[in-house]
């Protein structure tokens, strides 16, 4: 049961620690399917907060992105029937909003990349579907790898301090209707901020969570190995090593963060 329990109690308490949620908050839990967002709605549906979920469907990679909407779609029709004490509003499957963009028509006439693209696209999307469903907070599934990655790259493109705080566990939204400069502003709700509930993990733990402990499954996505895209490169650099020093890296950051 302890290890059951250790990685919820884990997040359960970085959320308390860094003030992330509040109890009977709804959050808006942002799940493309991978291994890392099906880990953050479970936790956070056993944690006991009422979750609606988001999934793009950006139309990148042909049957495989529609395969992810698929399995989302599934993912919530029936992960409340895995929970010990699924409450009242999961009657029907947990609430789901999926969005279709045409991402290579916004790239072009934006004149951006399609991965800058793709993130304007979700997080403003994001921020508007907070707002009408009254999310206190938007959830998305960085963790302690997806920090290394961001503070390498940082030092790679000759980075400052703030390039070694890597990301927040609480951050403002680049995108929102509303951008306030002032991030604790957004922590009162006059802005709905991103969190990172699982900055306090590693990837490998939360695939060992979700196949051993969990037996829930999850879907790839190809092009995650394609080292033509940097953060991917970096990405297989940094899978030669070990969990502790991915640890290091992102608890660096953190040190970084309360300097």
């Amino acid at each position: 049961m302890r290890t059951n329990l250790r990685m919820l109690r884990r997040v359960q308490k970085y959320i308390r620690d860094k003030e992330l949620l509040h109890e009977g908050n709804k959050v808006l839990v942002c799940v493309s399917g991978g291994a890392d967002s099906v880990a953050l709605l479970d936790v956070l549906l056993r944690s006991g907060y009422e979750c609606i979920v988001a999934h793009c469907n950006f139309h990148l990679r042909g049957a495989e992105s529609d395969r992810d909407e698929a399995f989302v779609r599934e993912l919530c029709a029936h992960i409340g029937e895995r929970l010990p004490h699924p409450q009242a509003w999961m009657a029907n499957g947990v609430p789901l909003r999926v969005r279709a963009f045409d991402t290579l028509s916004y790239a072009r006439a934006q004149h951006v990349g399609v991965e800058v693209a793709a993130r304007e696209l979700r997080y403003t999307w994001f921020d508007e579907l907070a707002r009408e469903s009254g999310c206190a907070a938007i959830a998305v599934a960085h963790h302690q790898n997806d920090q290394a990655e961001t503070v390498i790259m940082n030092i790679r493109r000759g980075c400052g301090v703030n390039g070694l705080c890597g990301m927040r566990a609480v951050a403002n939204n680049m995108f929102a209707g509303d951008r306030l400069e002032d991030a604790s502003l957004q922590v009162r709700g006059k802005n709905i901020p991103i969190i990172r509930p699982l900055l306090c993990t590693t990837h490998e733990y939360i695939c060992h969570y979700l196949r051993d402990i969990r037996g829930l499954q999850w879907v790839e996505d190809s092009t995650n190995s394609d080292t033509q895209f940097k953060r991917n490169a970096v990405r297989e650099e940094l899978s030669h090593w070990s969990k502790a020093e991915i640890e290091h890296v992102a608890e660096l950051a953190e040190r970084m963060q309360q300097l």
